[in-house]
């Protein structure tokens, strides 16, 4: 199991970038939650095996067609007690 904080730069606001992530990672049976942030990044935290982790990061590069992703940060985060996909309010 791999746990992976993401943060993701560019246009990835008022695109449906949370609704498309969301819907990706219940595709590929992930846990966690994805959230808009107040300086306009969308954050995110994936886990499951790291080859369903590693998919959703390639996809978040690129994002929906609507958006223009600049950068994504990725970092080791630890294990969640979470089970399912969660969309959080903005923080």
């Amino acid at each position: 199991m791999t746990t992976r904080h993401l943060l993701i730069h560019g246009r990835v606001q008022g695109v449906g970038y949370r609704y498309a992530l969301e819907a990706m990672a219940h595709s590929l049976h992930l846990h966690g939650w994805v959230r808009n942030r107040l300086d306009g990044t969308v954050e995110a935290v994936l886990q499951g095996p790291e080859e369903s982790v590693a998919a959703l990061i390639a996809w978040a590069k690129q994002g929906p067609p609507t958006a223009d992703v600049s950068k994504v940060d990725v970092e080791d985060h630890p294990s969640i007690e979470q089970r399912g996909f969660l969309r959080q309010p903005t923080a």
